[in-house]
């Protein structure tokens, strides 16, 4: 019998029971399209995360302290800032600019609003965390130097106060102080799960100090340094002047890269790149994770087309006995329960990848999934696997069933 015939004979075997059929493929149907939309959501949501934290540029680098008690000599200020903006002592420094942050209720004709973030820090800040402006302008180091109370709002935050009216040039109340909008942010992407990158307001350092944080030390220090390839020399450059400043010992390492004890210096150093390769790990683990958590189901669907083909068989017995005393060989009845149990992984299959693709338009827990190309070829094989290895033992058992025994079948 050739192998068109032997086909042909697994398809009317596949449409003898349509519903069973049926409901066998769409367990395939379900392992399939499980573990394409999983794998898409864990990568969709590991892009989202790399734009974040691509947007707040990948060549800058955050000193923040982690001393306790602001006033202590270790603590970060603003001239600790400024002298890391040193030619010398720092060639791969561009731009150092130090930030305060606080998170009071803003307001503007009587609708209040918690921002998440209200930083004060130097106009250096815009560049180096890659924030364009979408309208207006950003203040000017003459505003920082006079302690001119003038803001740049986040998309969230102009948005929640000003719904559709121009904010620039209007007034907003912080901290019991007027200040005046002078721009608003270009609209950041953000990941599901992560805190709103719009929801931000930033004014001149000294503004922020006088009327809410006060003149004590710095939050963090942003450093932009001179491109991407320079910003491990940049670090390494950064922390010797802060060892020096905060006159710690030689050999004292920044917390977070490896510092502990004694030896660690109370300030953290992180940098984009470092934080996108952490990221990045930590997303591709995750992808894993759920690509293996929706692979059981198709493992389940295995089982499924087990249980389906040995009732197949059972119902087939006389057939199967009929047929091998005409004189078909072993190899022709198992080739053919065989290829019904992969046809139905095979149809299955395809229709997960179809349900899959469909489902992948959608944003599925806050999520745009991503659908990755290797996931589609690999549940495809699984699910061609699946119907070889499960249908096996069904098949084997209707191939050794001997002519009289199967003849004699009630």
């Amino acid at each position: 019998m050739s192998l068109l015939e032997i086909l042909r004979f697994a398809g009317r075997g596949v449409a003898a029971n349509k519903l069973r059929s049926a409901l066998t493929m769409l367990g395939i149907l379900i392992g399939v399209a499980a573990v394409i939309l999983l794998v898409a959501v864990g990568n969709g949501s590991a892009q989202a995360v790399n734009r974040s934290i691509e947007a707040l540029g990948t060549n800058t680098i955050t000193v923040s302290s982690t001393a306790r008690g602001g006033t202590t000599p270790s603590a970060l200020t603003v001239d600790i800032a400024q002298s890391l903006h040193d030619p010398a002592l720092a060639p791969d420094v561009r731009a150092v600019s130090p930030v305060v942050s606080s998170a009071p209720t803003m307001t503007h004709a009587g609708t209040e609003h918690p921002v998440a973030q209200f930083l004060g820090t130097h106009p250096t800040y815009f560049g180096s965390s890659n924030s364009p402006l979408a309208a207006g302008a950003a203040f000017t180091d003459q505003d920082v130097a006079q302690g001119r109370r003038v803001v740049v709002l986040g998309r969230t935050v102009a948005t929640e106060l000003f719904a559709d009216t121009d904010p620039v040039g209007q007034q907003v109340t912080v901290g019991g102080a007027l200040f005046t909008v002078v721009g608003v942010l270009a609209e950041k992407s953000s990941a599901s799960g992560f805190a709103d990158p719009d929801d931000l307001a930033v004014a001149p350092l000294t503004a922020v100090q006088q009327t809410i944080t006060g003149y004590g030390p710095v939050n963090s220090i942003l450093v932009e340094a001179t491109g991407p390839d320079r910003v491990n020399a940049a670090q390494q450059q950064v922390t010797q002047i802060l060892n020096q400043r905060l006159d710690l010992p030689a050999g004292t390492t920044a917390t977070g890269r490896g510092g502990a004890g004694a030896d660690a210096a109370p300030y953290r150093i992180q940098n984009a790149a470092q934080l996108l390769a952490t990221r990045t790990e930590t997303a591709q683990t995750f992808t894993v994770l759920l690509g293996t958590v929706a692979g059981i189901s198709l493992l389940v669907g295995g089982i499924g087309i087990t249980n389906i083909m040995l009732v197949t068989v059972t119902e087939r017995t006389r057939e199967i006995g009929i047929r091998k005393a005409l004189g078909a060989p072993r190899r022709t009845i198992l080739t053919q329960f065989l290829a019904e149990a992969t046809m139905l992984s095979v149809l299955g299959g395809g229709l997960g990848v179809a349900a899959a693709l469909i489902g992948s338009r959608f944003t599925i827990v806050g999520v745009q999934p991503v659908i990755v190309p290797s996931s589609v070829a690999l549940a495809l094989g699984v699910s061609v696997a699946i119907g070889l290895f499960f249908g096996s033992v069904p098949a084997s058992r209707a191939a050794g069933l001997r002519p009289i025994d199967a003849l004699r079948y009630e």
